[in-house]
């Protein structure tokens, strides 16, 4: 959606009345969860048809107002992104590729009719939001402070057409690990539902996506297993992705492959990260189709010996077992592979200040 040419904003600072104690602070740092606990402060801005975007606020986290005629109750007019802020070895905190993540969001807001938030302003947000809450990352191995910008359609009207008023809202929640299970491999069920068609809203980040997987996601977890994979739409036979990540496959000659981006998909932010690294390391990455019956006939072989899936959440997620209508089916061992643990220790150097980025992806903010 064109919008006016954005002014200079400035960020309006409110104080908190009551902020968590820090003895309750501890206790939700001691074992965080994923998305169930919530730092002190949001921030919101507004944009408005002929004005653009204005009053950007930061101030404490509370619930919002909207009339029930707002627009993304009834026609979903709804985007968001999902980032991580971490502790670096010296003590400061950074964002990995946050730029990347600006992008994503304005393609999105592009596909739902929504309005572009300038790049500069989802990042500066950002960085003042963890400034503010930085009493909030965890320390813990593997935990980070996860980062959710989103945004809604609020002007209250009736009828199918892009709205007139937004507000933009990012919140944050202290992270541990993403699967409850712990277990050192994922199991995942093949869905006989569709997330996504050719033409659709796949590749944007919206909540309709994601709301559709949700009956997918429950058979999945009905049936003992953690995530659940869906093919594609037209001929329910190529593999595209998991509920909330991207798949990669590791064959035993050494080549890669993942399922390349036709528009069904959404292009993670992890993926792309992935995809360089692991050529860095000299290995052949090819986007393609893969099928199921492949990736079956692949596994009893033994010519695919790893399966991982990624993303911002679960970052890198060997995958185990594969199940569905048709029988079940083990890669390799059915626990982590060598290149998938590799790659994921030199992601997580990376995001973490262990390891050089010779690739301009962290962003150190305090």
């Amino acid at each position: 959606m064109a919008s006016p040419a954005a002014a200079e904003l400035t960020f309006t600072t409110l104080p908190h009345p009551a902020l968590v104690s820090d003895e309750t602070r501890t206790a939700i740092l001691a074992n965080p969860g994923f998305g169930t606990n919530f730092t002190d402060h949001m921030v919101t801005i507004d944009w408005t048809e002929g004005r653009g975007w204005h009053d950007a606020v930061i101030g404490p986290r509370q619930p919002i107002a909207l009339d029930p005629a707002a627009a993304v109750l009834h026609y979903a007019q709804e985007i968001f992104e999902g980032l991580k802020a971490y502790k670096q070895a010296d003590g400061s905190v950074s964002l990995f590729r946050p730029d990347a993540n600006a992008q994503r969001f304005n393609a999105s807001a592009e596909r739902l009719a929504m309005p572009a938030l300038p790049e500069s302003v989802f990042i500066e947000s950002i960085e003042k939001l963890v400034a503010l809450d930085k009493a909030w990352i965890p320390e813990a191995d593997g935990a980070s402070l996860y980062l959710r910008p989103f945004m809604i359609a609020t002007e209250a009207f009736l009828g199918v057409r892009p709205a007139k008023t937004y507000k933009f809202i990012l919140i944050a929640s202290p992270a541990g690990n993403y699967f409850k299970s712990g277990a050192p491999a994922v199991s995942i069920w093949v869905s006989e539902y569709t997330r996504a068609a050719p033409g659709g809203t796949g590749a944007a980040k919206c909540g309709g996506n994601y709301a559709a997987s949700l009956v997918p996601q429950g058979e999945a977890i009905a049936r003992g297993h953690d995530q659940v994979v869906f093919l594609d739409a037209a001929e329910h036979k190529w593999i595209e992705e998991l509920g909330g990540m991207n798949l990669f496959y590791i064959f035993e000659d050494g080549t890669i492959l993942t399922p390349a981006l036709t528009g069904t998909i959404l292009p993670g932010i992890t993926r792309n990260s992935l995809i360089t690294l692991l050529r860095e390391e000299g290995l052949s990455v090819t986007e393609g189709r893969y099928s199921l019956d492949q990736w079956r006939a692949d596994a009893a072989s033994g010519k695919l010996v790893e399966t991982f899936a990624c993303g911002t959440a679960a970052v890198v997620t060997p995958v185990g077992t594969v199940a569905g209508a048709h029988g079940e089916f083990t890669i390799g061992s059915g626990g982590p592979g060598q290149i998938t643990q590799k790659v994921k220790d030199r992601l997580v150097a990376i995001q973490r200040g262990k390891a050089e980025d010779t690739h301009g992806w962290v962003r150190k903010i305090a």
